[in-house]
């Protein structure tokens, strides 16, 4: 059977997103497991794994952010059919390549079929370029990649019953990255599939910019040297106050792309809401009655300043 599990802290926003989507996708011998947050995100996915590592009836661990709406009836059918390959250790439906920090988002993102739904604003949604059916671009494809985004996570048996989060790494940021160079450093592979999903998630994409960077430079200690791309290069041992000093300028400097995003995306939300807003004013009776008497206004204007000059 397929095992879906997640952590809660909001017990409405579970009902309404992952629960659901755990009634659409499961299968009737699939299993949930929905329990209440133990703290870090990777505390509560370590004890979720550690359920079901000793079963031998799991063919996959599919961990879910309560936030996050899973939409294809036959997700399990999927993900089964990957995991044929014996040397898939994690799936998921957001990936990159090329990625050099917890800011993986940076490298070459190769797949993203999620749909991202606000509510500020009025609510609102964004579409990921591998989220709908029309074309997509020509480097788009699933297959192996260097990290997952962590709100979807499909898990071998292997990969349950071998390799944990690292609770050290931070309470929310740099999870995902982290496990997914666990699996690879193993000798597992990271991949992408046609699989969607709907996160409903804020446009304040981080909370804590001071949060976010000690996890980011928590990641590049961890693995510099045992992963390429990861951290710096070495320097030498007597450089590492200017590794520190390096590792803090990148974080910083990711922190405040990320809140540069978040505020595009805001000022885009807002404009999308004002645009709704002067469409439903045309469209109404009373923009349509007083047309006449705005034309006449704007003739007497014309004529007044010269025809317009």
């Amino acid at each position: 059977m397929i095992v879906f599990g997640t952590s809660i802290t909001a017990p409405e926003v579970y009902r309404r997103c992952a629960e659901r989507g755990f009634r659409l996708a499961a299968e009737p011998d699939s299993e949930v497991i929905a329990n209440a947050a133990a703290g870090s995100l990777a505390r509560s996915y370590n004890l979720i794994m550690d359920q079901v590592a000793g079963r031998d009836d799991v063919e996959s661990l599919v961990l879910v952010h309560q936030d996050a709406e899973l939409v294809d009836r036959d997700f399990c059918a999927r993900i089964r059919e990957i995991l044929k390959d014996p040397d898939v250790g994690a799936i998921g439906l957001v990936g990159a390549i090329d990625v050099r920090s917890i800011a993986w988002w940076e490298g070459s993102v190769t797949w993203a079929s999620f749909s991202h739904r606000y509510e500020e604003f009025g609510g609102g949604e964004i579409k990921a370029f591998t989220w709908g059916d029309e074309e997509f671009p020509g480097f788009a494809r699933t297959g192996e990649v260097d990290t997952l985004d962590g709100f979807v996570l499909a898990l071998s048996p292997w990969v349950v019953q071998n390799v944990r989060f690292d609770e050290s790494i931070s309470q929310i940021h740099g999870y995902d990255l982290d496990f997914c160079l666990q699996v690879r450093e193993a000798g597992r592979k990271v991949v992408t599939a046609d699989l969607r999903a709907i996160h409903h998630h804020s446009l304040e994409l981080v909370k804590d910019p001071e949060v976010w960077m000690a996890a980011h430079k928590k990641i590049a200690e961890k693995w510099h040297g045992r992963m390429p791309g990861i951290g710096l290069p070495n320097w030498g041992a007597d450089a590492d106050d200017w590794r520190d000093r390096a590792r803090h300028a990148e974080a910083e400097a990711g922190a405040a792309h990320l809140e540069l995003q978040s505020a595009k995306m805001q000022a885009q939300a807002r404009q999308r809401r004002l645009e709704e807003e002067l469409d439903e004013i045309r469209a109404s009776t009373s923009w349509r009655l007083t047309r006449p008497l705005r034309e006449l206004g704007l003739m007497i204007r014309v004529r007044r300043n010269g025809n317009g000059r």
